[in-house]
C-alpha cells in the first residue's frame, strides 16, 4: 500500500504522461525493447578524407587561425594539473584528484561496472558501487580543457596525448554496454568535449586518418544514441539534460556536416534548445532546478549555444537572448563582488562543463563574464583571470558599455528569491512555490555574507548516492538555515530523489522603511505533519550596519510540537559574529550546538557544528550582530 501511495503522489505531483512514460520505458528495459532500439552495433567507416578534413575549417566557438589570446607560461597550477593527467591522476568534481587506470572503476570503492554489459541492464545504485557519477566523471573528458590550456600557453604539443586518451575510451566502451552509455548527458558532454579538442588539433600531424575515422564514428554512434533517447530527457528528466543533448544535437549538425543525419540533428537540436530556456527558464531569469551551480551549466550551455549559432548564421530566437540576459541579471544580483561566489544554495554536482580559466569553482566570474560578452555587454568585473573562458568561447575580448549593476534589494518573485545588498553584506532568502521537482527541502533559507565570507551557509550536497542517512541529511531541512518541526522535514522524503507534500503556496515581499531592508515570505509546508502549517519568516537588515532580525512563526502547530530554527556557521562565526533568540514572550532562549556537516564541493564533507534554538511555542526572534571589539 506504501508503493501504491507512492505512486500516486508522484503522478498527482510529476503528471499522469510522466508516470506512464517512465512505467513504459521501465517496461522496455526489463523486456529487452531498449537492448534492440540500442544495438551494439559499432560504425566502421570513413565519413571524411583527411586532407578534406584538415582543408575544410568550419566554424567554431573561437577561429583557430586567428586566436590571439595573450600566453602565459607562468601558470604554475595549470602545468601540475596536466602532469599529474599525464601520470595517470584525474580531477573528480572539481576539487580531488584520483589514480583511476581504466574507465570503468569507482575510485572509491573500487567497485568496475560491468564492461560488455549492455547499458540498460547496468544498474545505476548497487549498494556495493558508491555513486555512479564517480565513474561517470573521468568520461565526460573535461579535463581536455587543462590539456589544450597546457598546449596553449606552454607551446608543449598535446595532441599525442589527446587522441591517445580518446582511443583508449573507444576501445574499451563497447558501442551501448557499460556505464558510461546509460546517461544521455554524459555522452553528449563527452560529444562536445571531443569537438572542441578535435578543433584545436584539426591540423595536428598526429592525426591520422585512422585516428580520425575511429573517433568521428565513435561521436556519429553516440551522438545515434543521444537522437534516439532523446525523449527520455524530454518527458522523464526535463532539466540541464535536455539542454545539453539537444546542444550536442546542434553542435555536431554544424561541425559535422558529412553525417548522414547532421542536417536533421542540427535543426532538431536547435528547436529543443530554444524551446527548453525558454520552458527552463523562467521571464525573471530564475532556473527551474533552484540550484546555483546548475543555474550556471545553463549559462556555459546558452554561451557555446549563443556563439555557435551566429558563427553558422543561425541565431538563436530572440526569447533565448531574453532568458540569457534575465539569468545574468539574477545571478548578478546573488554574486559578491570580493570573490565572484554565490551561494552554495541547492543541489550541486560539482559541475563545471567546460573549465577554461584558473579561477576556483565557487566563483562564477568566467562562466558569467563569457556569456556577457556573448550577449555584447560587460559586467564590470573590470580585468582579471576570469577573462580567459570569454576568448576561448567568443573568439574575442570586446569591450562594452557597463550595463549591469546589481541592485540594492531584488526581488524574484516567479521562484521566490529576495536579496539584500548593503554596505558590503548579501542577505539571501528563498522561498518559492515548487514548479518542477524538488531536490532538497529548503524553504526560506537564509544565506548571509559579509565581504565575501559565507557567515551562515547551505550545508551543501555532498553525494547523490551515499548511505541514507547522511544524503538525507543534506537534502533536508536540517541542512539549511530555516526552520524544522521537531525533527521533520518541510516535505515527505521518499524513495531517491523523490518529495511528496510538496511546499506551496509560497508568497514574499521586500522593502525598504526607516533606515532599514526587510523581507516577508511564507509558505505551507509539513503537510504530512498536519493540515494547514504555515512558516512565516520576517528578516531586518539595518542599513549600513552588521545587524539583522529574524523571526519567525508557525501557523497551526500541531499541539505539543517544539520548533527548532537551525544555523549553520562557517568555522569562525562566534569569533565575529553572535546569534541571541527569544520565544513569543520575549524570554531568552538557550542555544544549544549540535554536530552536523558542511560540503564545499561534490564528494566532499566535514564535520561542522548547528546552533539551534528550540522553543515549545510558535514564534521564535532571532538577532544577529557583530561582537564587539
Amino acid at each position: 500500500m506504501r508503493y501504491l501511495k507512492l505512486l500516486w503522489d508522484i503522478g498527482r505531483q510529476m503528471g499522469w504522461y510522466y508516470w506512464l512514460f517512465r512505467a513504459g520505458y521501465w517496461l522496455q528495459g526489463k523486456t529487452g525493447v531498449l537492448k534492440l532500439r540500442f544495438p551494439r552495433k559499432v560504425s566502421s567507416r570513413s565519413f571524411v578524407n583527411i586532407q578534406e578534413w584538415g582543408e575544410c575549417r568550419p566554424r567554431f566557438l573561437f577561429d583557430d587561425q586567428n586566436f590571439d589570446l595573450p600566453t602565459n607560461p607562468d601558470l604554475s597550477e595549470l602545468k601540475w594539473r596536466v602532469m599529474q593527467i599525464q601520470a595517470g591522476r584525474f580531477p573528480y568534481f572539481s576539487n580531488t584528484w584520483y589514480a583511476v587506470a581504466d574507465w570503468h572503476t569507482h575510485p572509491l570503492t573500487r567497485y568496475q561496472y560491468p564492461v560488455n554489459e549492455h547499458w540498460s541492464e547496468v544498474d545505476d545504485f548497487p549498494a556495493q558501487a558508491g555513486d555512479i557519477k564517480f565513474v561517470w566523471e573521468k568520461s565526460r573528458f573535461t579535463f581536455l580543457y587543462d590539456i589544450i590550456r597546457y598546449d596553449y600557453h606552454f607551446k608543449e604539443d598535446q595532441a599525442e596525448t589527446v587522441f591517445r586518451l580518446l582511443a583508449d575510451w573507444i576501445d574499451h566502451n563497447p558501442v551501448n554496454c557499460g556505464p558510461n552509455w546509460k546517461c544521455s548527458q554524459e555522452i553528449a558532454l563527452r560529444v562536445l568535449n571531443w569537438t572542441f579538442a578535435l578543433h584545436y588539433y584539426r591540423a595536428s600531424p598526429n592525426l591520422s586518418q585512422a585516428k580520425l575515422d575511429q573517433i568521428l564514428c565513435s561521436i556519429y554512434d553516440q551522438m545515434r544514441h543521444v537522437a534516439s533517447n532523446i525523449r527520455f530527457s524530454e518527458v522523464a528528466v526535463r532539466n540541464n539534460h535536455i539542454l545539453s543533448e539537444s546542444l550536442a544535437l546542434f553542435t555536431t549538425g554544424c561541425m559535422f556536416s558529412f553525417f548522414p543525419e547532421s542536417l536533421n540533428w542540427k535543426q532538431k537540436g536547435k528547436d529543443l534548445f530554444e524551446r527548453e530556456i525558454v520552458s527552463q527558464i523562467k521571464p525573471d531569469g530564475t532556473y527551474l532546478q533552484y540550484s546555483m551551480n546548475y543555474h550556471r551549466v545553463v549559462v556555459q550551455l546558452l554561451t557555446w549555444a549563443i556563439r555557435l549559432a551566429e558563427r553558422h548564421s543561425d541565431r538563436m530566437c530572440a526569447q533565448v537572448y531574453s532568458r540569457a540576459r534575465a539569468v545574468l541579471i539574477f545571478l548578478r544580483a546573488c554574486q559578491n563582488n570580493a570573490n565572484g561566489q554565490l551561494p552554495n544554495y541547492g543541489h550541486n554536482d560539482g559541475a563545471l562543463f567546460f573549465p577554461l580559466t584558473e579561477c576556483e569553482f565557487r566563483d562564477f566570474r568566467p562562466q558569467m563574464a563569457a556569456l556577457a560578452a556573448a550577449l555584447g555587454f560587460d559586467l564590470g568585473y573590470q580585468t582579471g583571470q576570469w577573462l580567459e573562458e570569454t576568448w576561448w568561447l567568443t573568439g574575442h575580448r570586446p569591450e562594452f558599455p557597463l550595463m549591469l549593476n546589481p541592485q540594492y534589494l531584488s526581488a524574484f518573485h516567479q521562484s521566490g528569491y529576495y536579496i539584500i545588498r548593503n554596505a558590503g553584506t548579501i542577505t539571501f532568502l528563498r522561498c518559492g512555490n515548487c514548479h518542477s521537482r524538488p531536490f532538497q527541502a529548503d524553504q526560506n533559507h537564509l544565506d548571509i555574507w559579509v565581504n565575501g565570507r559565507n557567515i551562515l551557509r547551505d550545508a551543501g550536497t555532498w553525494l547523490y548516492n551515499g548511505e541514507e542517512e547522511t544524503t538525507h541529511y543534506f537534502c533536508g531541512t536540517r541542512s539549511h538555515n530555516t526552520v524544522m518541526i521537531e525533527n521533520f522535514d518541510q516535505m515527505q522524503k521518499q524513495h531517491r530523489f523523490i518529495w511528496t507534500h510538496w511546499a506551496r503556496s509560497a508568497q514574499g515581499k521586500s522593502g525598504v522603511a526607516n533606515e532599514e531592508f526587510w523581507i516577508e515570505t511564507e509558505f505551507e509546508g509539513f503537510r504530512h505533519v498536519g493540515k494547514g502549517i504555515v512558516h512565516k519568516r520576517r528578516v531586518v537588515k539595518k542599513a549600513g550596519q552588521l545587524h539583522w532580525l529574524v523571526e519567525d512563526h508557525i501557523l497551526n502547530l500541531p499541539s505539543g510540537m517544539r520548533i527548532r530554527q537551525l544555523w549553520h556557521p562557517d568555522a569562525a562565526f562566534s569569533d565575529d559574529f553572535k546569534i541571541n533568540a527569544v520565544n513569543e514572550l520575549g524570554v531568552d532562549i538557550a542555544m544549544t550546538v549540535e554536530e552536523g556537516w558542511y560540503s564545499q564541493g561534490y564528494g566532499v564533507k566535514t564535520r561542522s557544528s548547528t546552533l539551534v534554538f528550540e522553543s515549545k511555542g510558535s514564534f521564535i526572534r532571532a538577532v544577529i550582530t557583530a561582537r564587539a571589539d
